[in-house]
């Protein structure tokens, strides 16, 4: 069985991530809170590094999305822009969403950052889901 991914596709949900991720985390969101809170300063270091990490971990990040999107649609069949936004949701939920919960328990964040944070990588994951499963890999569909 060979399980193929829409390049494109995951090129422009990484681009996605990227955006979701400014809007997201921008002062007139939840920049203002999130630096507070989790004690950021931006005057501290160069955004350089960071956002070359976030570039790649959403590039790998919609890869897997596709990979598992690709073989919960090979094993369930259906729409495959639905069973993408299934997929995203399930892997948001059991891996980030808890992975995030049980991380800020133990160290004792403010539930609120919490929340502000799963909540950008629920919005990323369900965009990311939307052009994955809407562009999926050629003779798939």
């Amino acid at each position: 069985m060979l399980i193929d991914v829409n390049y494109w596709a995951v090129a422009i949900a990484t681009v996605a991530a990227m955006i979701v991720g400014s809007l997201w985390y921008t002062p007139k969101l939840f920049g203002n809170y999130w630096m507070r809170v989790a004690r950021v300063d931006a005057g501290d270091r160069s955004a350089v590094a960071p956002i070359v990490t976030t570039v790649i971990v959403s590039f790998i990040s919609a890869w897997v999305l596709g990979l598992a999107t690709q073989v919960a649609w090979l094993a369930l069949g259906g729409n495959y822009l639905l069973v993408a936004l299934l997929t995203a949701i399930m892997l948001w939920a059991g891996f980030t969403a808890a992975r995030f919960i049980t991380h800020d328990a133990f160290e004792g964040r403010p539930a609120g950052l919490t929340i502000v944070n799963i909540g950008h990588e629920f919005v990323t994951a369900v965009v990311m889901a939307l052009i994955i499963g809407a562009w999926p890999p050629a003779g798939t569909v």
